[in-house]
């Protein structure tokens, strides 16, 4: 088989893909084989010459079109994709049959390494965001393996059209949860719109006008609202809650100045109207009782000292006021509170 030059994929169009798989919408972790010998030096084995004596004989490992070493940088691995062969349908179509039927590791590589000029066709689109080219790249690998795994020849699609969808997918993924500390995009609208505003816009430098949201909302099948909102998320400015500002020279943090609900006004009015009502309740239950059970509620849970920190008086201290046992002072307790209970319960404090 004669070496084609390498050429660019084409794009094509994604419903042939979704048409297939119906899309990632369930991604699965590939399960790869990592790190399987990462030494240099040749493996070898013992295999029986001769009944008698048994040599050492190398261990040769399988052709690969690509060399495994010797891509420590990105320039390396670009000129190892392009060097790698392409292969025609009847190849192709043979290796897929080879990695449904066999699980052959070997023929899902080269499958991989014949389609890395797509991997990076795809990642080069999406340089605009401010991402390295080559975390681009390793993330639209990912995708293709994945394609790769689930693809099925006996569909008639090429290979390369199947797993476009899949490396877009992945690379998109990954630029969503990096190009900003907080996630800008969680919906479906949201991501259309991410990847899709700047190139909507009239113009870039200046702001959405009404109109211009309504057109784009109108392309996109969203609401003039989300398109707004994710223009005001991707050219907003993050503030760290914890930096200090320039403002004064306090240097106070933003987080300075959060407020709890708490101490809102109709909160602090709120909490006054019930801690009042709560009292008014709980002297009228009180005076429900005998004296000698208020006194025993009273000394149990109201009792404070200097400082107004609660502080209980023991039972044998009621029953030597009382003149009683400790164990009569814990059933009067019990009964009173059984009757303080029911006082309380019956009554409406509004």
């Amino acid at each position: 088989m004669t070496k084609t030059p390498a050429l660019e994929p084409t794009d094509t169009d994604d419903s042939d893909a979704e048409a297939l798989d119906g899309g990632p919408l369930e991604l699965e972790d590939d399960e790869t084989d990592e790190d399987e010998d990462e030494d240099d030096a040749p493996r070898s084995t013992y295999l029986p010459t001769a009944p008698a004596q048994r040599g050492l004989v190398p261990y040769k490992p399988a052709g690969l079109p690509v060399p495994a070493s010797g891509l420590g940088d990105l320039q390396s691995f670009l000129r190892a994709a392009e060097a790698a062969p392409m292969l025609s349908p009847e190849e192709e179509r043979s290796l897929a049959i080879e990695l449904r039927d066999k699980n052959d590791v070997a023929a899902a590589q080269k499958l991989v390494l014949s389609h890395l000029r797509l991997v990076i066709s795809i990642a080069r689109r999406f340089l605009g965001y401010g991402l390295p080219y080559a975390d681009l790249i390793q993330e639209g690998n990912i995708g293709l393996m994945k394609a790769i795994r689930r693809y099925d020849p006996d569909r008639g699609v090429r290979l390369m059209t199947f797993a476009q969808h899949w490396i877009r997918s992945e690379i998109q993924e990954y630029i969503i949860r990096n190009w900003r500390i907080v996630k800008l995009a969680t919906t479906k609208n949201q991501r259309k719109l991410f990847f899709n505003l700047r190139q909507l816009k009239e113009d870039s430098q200046a702001a959405l006008t009404n109109q211009e949201a309504q057109r784009i909302a109108l392309t996109l099948d969203v609401k003039p609202k989300e398109v707004l909102d994710m223009e005001e998320r991707m050219y907003g400015q993050e503030t760290s809650l914890d930096a200090p500002s320039d403002q004064d020279d306090d240097n106070f943090s933003p987080s300075d100045w959060l407020s709890r609900k708490s101490d809102e006004p109709e909160a602090m009015l709120e909490e006054e109207d019930r801690q009042r009502l709560e009292g008014e309740g709980l002297s009228r239950a009180l005076a429900a009782l005998d004296p000698r059970s208020r006194r025993v509620i009273e000394a149990r849970y109201l009792h404070t000292d200097a400082e107004g920190n609660a502080k209980p008086v023991t039972l044998s201290a009621l029953a030597a006021e009382f003149g009683v046992s400790a164990e009569r002072v814990r059933q009067i307790e019990k009964l009173a509170l059984k009757k303080l209970r029911g006082e309380l319960a019956g009554q409406d404090p509004f």
